[in-house]
């Protein structure tokens, strides 16, 4: 459970690239695959606008979240035609096989970054190729370059994401952005405060590959894609852009 609430406080607020993959399946049309879809940001997004989605996240726990939080609005997410408008689907992004093809798979949020370098996205890329019916569209945010910092004795540090479940009170603040081995690490210190006063502290680190996107679509045609153009996604007062690159089978 403790995943998915750090998975919400940290990404479930997020909205600024919605529009964007509204935009995509309405011109790519459905079913969408959505890769690293997490407890469903985007993938109920799209399926509240109309659009059939599978999501693929490694962890079962967020998905178990997602699939819940479907069936919770199973009277505005489904369409006439009865049909789940999410399937889910536990799997490795590198490693996958649906028994389908796409007209579109999307993967937001940096997800691209977190594959463990040029093998890992090699092997995704592949995946998805086989994954796209012909002049199909992969559709992946990155992140070139993030704003480096470090927060020192809470100095101009960014306001933490804050939220209550059970009375209890989880708290995210950011703490730095690095440069490291040429990608970055978010860090993060996350803090709980039970009802009693029990106080937890721990800290978290991502590390994002390095990747721009002529190398992106550099590898996507090693994997057979062409490129599709691009789009980018304005930065928030919370959250980094991100250009957002295409690829076609």
């Amino acid at each position: 459970m403790s995943a998915v609430i750090w998975h919400d406080i940290e990404c479930g607020a997020y909205a600024e690239d919605l529009p964007l993959w509204r935009s995509l399946a309405a011109s790519r049309g459905d079913p969408v695959l959505d890769v690293g879809a997490g407890t469903g940001r985007v993938a109920l997004d799209l399926a509240r606008a109309g659009y059939q989605v599978t999501a693929l996240d490694r962890d079962p726990d967020l998905l178990d979240a997602l699939a819940a939080r479907a069936s919770g609005r199973k009277s505005e997410l489904l369409r006439p035609s009865s049909r789940p408008p999410v399937r889910t689907v536990v799997g490795d992004a590198r490693d996958f096989d649906l028994g389908q093809q796409f007209p579109l798979v999307i993967v937001p949020m940096q997800t691209i970054q977190l594959l463990g370098g040029d093998e890992g996205r090699v092997a995704f890329l592949r995946c998805a190729h086989k994954h796209l019916t012909p002049g199909g569209v992969l559709a992946a945010a990155i992140a070139e370059v993030l704003e480096l910092y470090e927060v020192i004795d809470g100095f101009e540090a960014p306001l933490p994401d804050i939220r209550e479940y059970d009375g209890v009170v989880y708290s995210s603040q950011p703490t730095a952005v690095r440069a490291e081995h040429g990608g970055f690490v978010l860090e993060r210190r996350r803090e709980t405060v039970a009802p009693k006063g029990e106080r937890t502290v721990e800290e978290n680190l991502i590390r994002l590959d390095g990747l721009t996107g002529r190398g992106l679509e550099r590898e996507g045609r090693a994997a057979g894609f062409t490129p599709a153009g691009r789009a980018t996604v304005r930065a928030t007062a919370d959250y980094s852009g991100s250009e957002v690159v295409m690829l076609r089978a």
